[in-house]
């Protein structure tokens, strides 16, 4: 189990790296969209290219920060119901949720997204709109988003059952509603200080 938990922190190591930078491409995407406005209104023009550009950068913003996102434990779940259950149970779910549901629809698309890049890329496929991008860039940010996401299901999956054993601690104790309240409380005169 020490091999695949330091395979773990690895993947963990490369998905929090990635998600911390990747967040610059909404500011990128901001200033794009900020830019087009500004020529478009200024000079009366404007051009399909950067407004492509603009959902390129969101896009690859949202798909390469998705694995970071499951890594941060931010994904959305029905917590009324799950929050219902003891800590054990919850992580039972969330492995169940993992291995049945999460890897298997990865798994699927990066299994139909390797052609579709591919095809992309050897045809030189352009957008239909006039002064549209080439597509393939796009395309790959959609394939490397899944892969670093099938990455981080694999290692969540390893941390779950790490932790249903007992080999290592849960690394998010539940917290009562009292002590998330406090912790905010002592992080924003942390932040004031």
């Amino acid at each position: 189990m020490s091999g695949l938990l330091a395979l773990s922190r690895t993947i963990d190591r490369i998905n929090e790296l990635i998600g911390r930078y990747v967040a610059w491409l909404i500011f990128l995407a901001v200033i794009v969209s900020a830019g087009n406005a500004v020529v478009r209104k200024t000079f009366n023009m404007s051009s399909n290219s950067w407004l492509e550009l603009q959902w390129y950068l969101f896009g690859g913003a949202f798909m390469l920060a998705a694995a970071y996102t499951l890594q941060q434990n931010e994904h959305i779940r029905i917590d009324i119901v799950y929050g219902a259950f003891s800590r054990r149970v919850q992580h039972w779910i969330d492995l169940f949720g993992h291995v049945v549901f999460l890897m298997p629809f990865v798994i699927l698309m990066i299994f139909y997204f390797i052609p579709y890049v591919r095809l992309s890329y050897n045809s030189g496929e352009v957008s239909s709109s006039a002064g549209g991008l080439i597509l393939w860039p796009a395309k790959l940010v959609l394939l490397i988003g899944f892969v670093l996401l099938a990455m981080q299901g694999t290692s969540e999956i390893i941390k779950k059952i790490a932790v249903i054993r007992g080999d290592i601690p849960d690394p998010a104790p539940p917290m009562s509603r009292e002590e998330i309240a406090e912790q905010e409380v002592a992080l924003a005169e942390a932040r004031n200080d």
